[in-house]
């Protein structure tokens, strides 16, 4: 019989439901189950949501994470009272930020680092800075099926990119995502970018330690590694070192010997540069017990609370430039005199100076 025939008489009442025969996923509950079909018909008010996130509701966590992604204009005047009022319990967690050149092995490390915490009572939020592609307007969603033990893990939430967006709108969404989480509990946040383009800077500007993780090669990986790359990272981490020791050592006392050509960080902590295997484990608990060493360094010289103060007066500038720049295309008959003007800058007929003076003049 074929798949036609097999399955013409079921009715899929929800998405949540199985195909007949299969048996219904372990990891999901059927109380769980009923409480998602029964707020797929109601849509949380803002006290519902922020008492749920206060409350540690994963369901509740993730329908506030929706409502930051959503670009409606009603969704977002929600999630923004949302946000507002689980800021005051927000800002006690870890920010972790992880990057690396594709390959490096940046899931597989964040699944073997997650599981090792929430193995010690830690509560794990992972987070990404994926913009979207310009051509096809999507994004990177697969690191959630990339860390299979912790999507499951009960102290872990895993919550990919949000898509078709700009880079610094995702890092403004990426960043009121961080403020629910933290509300929800979720002591440890780490935030993976893709490892390309301006990314980076974005994590580095929302976390409190940046680690850059790196491949054992033949002497070359220095010359494809940005100077500002190297000079943002609180540690270097040789991935995947069981597979060539002699190569990895190697490539370790190389970024060792180029980071003593760096100044001295505003932090004043050491680079560590380490090997470690997201494999074998190896190296994952110094990885985050050197963590922990620059958090109570920074926090006795004052450091980390500077750079959270920093953090958060350039969330300020953003969203002012944001707002601005919102308001001016939300003008009225802009868009008919930006092409007028665009048709005479073409011409040669005006500056693009010229026009710029006189759309910023409405």
């Amino acid at each position: 019989m074929d798949d036609k025939h097999l399955y013409s008489n079921f009715e899929y009442e929800t998405a949540l439901s199985v195909a007949p025969g299969v048996k219904q996923p372990e990891q999901v509950s059927n109380s769980y189950v009923e409480r998602m079909r029964a707020l797929r018909m109601k849509e949380p008010s803002v006290e519902e949501l922020v008492s749920g996130i206060l409350h540690g509701d994963r369901i509740l966590l993730s329908r506030a994470i929706t409502l930051v992604e959503s670009s409606r204009f009603e969704h977002q005047k929600k999630a923004q009272d949302v946000i507002e009022r689980c800021l005051p319990y927000s800002g006690k967690s870890v920010r972790l930020g992880i990057t690396g050149v594709p390959g490096a092995g940046k899931s597989t490390t964040i699944e073997a680092l997650g599981k090792m915490l929430t193995a010690h009572n830690h509560k794990v939020a992972v987070l990404a800075i994926d913009p979207s592609s310009e051509r096809s307007r999507g994004s990177i969603l697969g690191d959630k099926t990339r860390m299979e033990e912790l999507s499951v893990d009960p102290n872990a939430f895993i919550r990919p990119s949000p898509s078709a967006g700009s880079l610094g709108g995702v890092a403004r969404k990426t960043r009121e995502i961080i403020t629910l989480c933290e509300a929800a509990g979720f002591d440890v946040v780490i935030v993976e970018t893709v490892g390309v383009g301006q990314s980076e800077v974005a994590a580095h500007s929302m976390v409190d330690f940046f680690l850059l993780l790196q491949l054992a090669n033949t002497g070359d990986e220095l010359q494809g590694i940005k100077r500002g790359i190297m000079e943002m990272a609180d540690m270097i981490s040789i991935n995947k070192c069981e597979l060539d020791r002699q190569r990895s050592e190697l490539s370790a006392a190389q970024f060792r010997n180029a980071l003593h050509l760096f100044p001295m960080p505003e932090s004043g902590w050491t680079v560590k540069v380490t090997l470690c295997s997201a494999y074998t484990k190896e190296g994952i608990e110094e990885l985050w017990n050197s963590v922990m060493d620059y958090v109570t360094f920074t926090k006795g010289n004052g450091y980390f609370y500077q750079k959270r103060q920093q953090q958060n007066l350039r969330i300020m500038t953003e969203a002012i430039e944001n707002g601005l720049r919102e308001r001016f295309y939300s003008t009225p008959g802009i868009e008919e005199r930006i092409e007028q003007l665009s048709k005479e800058i073409l011409e040669n007929k005006i500056s693009p100076y010229a026009a710029a003076d006189q759309l910023l003049e409405r």
